[in-house]
């Protein structure tokens, strides 16, 4: 290992493109596989990482070939480096659209509305009758305070005090679902 250190550093003094070619030849493969494990496997993009890597190394090639063991150390740094970088940058961006998949129609799916019923319907049905029946009659049904007063025949302060009650125990029915509390809830 040293004696390649060694051979760089008399082979690549003026750090021109020799020193990249020396590179290659003595460190390409095992950067290369180092990473690819970093990539889980992804060949282009662990070329990619290691291309920055060399590009990285020519511009400190002074440095490098000075310090004899340094460069094989130095450039698995970088490329461990330019990896976790790399990665970060994925999650951090939103995936990729591939322009073909916006051309497609889209067909509407009422899955999601579904779903939702059901988690309504089932928060509901804990709570106790008299605040499900002024929430059904206030949001379900769209009538106001003064006309579910008249149709659950209740004064409007209780109309209101059991709004406020009921849908304090829908957050909690719709937590205790494991369901996130709709906007409107809050």
């Amino acid at each position: 290992m040293i004696a390649n250190e060694q051979q760089e550093n008399r082979e690549c003094p003026d750090g021109g493109q020799a020193f990249a070619r020396v590179i290659y030849q003595t460190h390409g493969t095992a950067l290369l596989q180092f990473a690819q494990g970093l990539t889980l496997g992804d060949v282009h993009g662990a070329e990619d990482i290691v291309q920055e890597a060399v590009l990285r190394a020519w511009r400190h090639a002074d440095r490098l070939t000075s310090t004899p063991g340094l460069t094989r150390p130095w450039l698995f740094t970088v490329v461990r480096r330019l990896a976790i970088d790399a990665h970060r940058t994925r999650r951090a961006r939103p995936a990729d659209l591939i322009p073909t998949a916006l051309d497609r129609e889209v067909v509407s799916d009422s899955s999601e509305r579904t779903l939702t019923s059901q988690v309504l319907t089932r928060a509901l049905a804990e709570l106790d009758r008299p605040h499900r029946e002024v929430l059904v009659h206030r949001y379900c049904l769209d009538r106001s305070i003064e006309e579910t007063a008249a149709e659950l025949n209740l004064p409007q302060g209780t109309v209101k005090s059991r709004s406020s009650h009921a849908l304090r125990a829908l957050r909690h029915a719709l937590t205790s679902l494991g369901a996130a509390t709709p906007a409107a809830l809050r």
